[in-house]
């Protein structure tokens, strides 16, 4: 079942909402945590497409991800 635009909608105001909502303090440390899941998410797909691999190498794996990202930004 696919949710509907305005059930999507009203999800997006909501984490809107709340995000304006948060103190300065809580935004600054929102920015780490969303890296950190961003990095679990990243290290699980790795795992799904190399079960084999260990964690050091999922972690190295995860790694290069992260500087093929930093150079498509155009950042060292």
């Amino acid at each position: 079942m696919q949710p509907d635009r305005q059930l999507i909608h009203a999800l997006e105001h909501d984490r809107v909402e709340r995000a304006r909502a948060m103190s300065p303090e809580d935004k600054l440390m929102a920015g780490p945590r969303l890296f950190e899941q961003a990095c679990r998410v990243m290290a699980d797909g790795i795992r799904d497409e190399h079960p084999e691999a260990t964690e050091a190498e999922v972690q190295e794996l995860l790694r290069a991800r992260l500087a093929l990202l930093r150079r498509a930004e155009g950042r060292p």
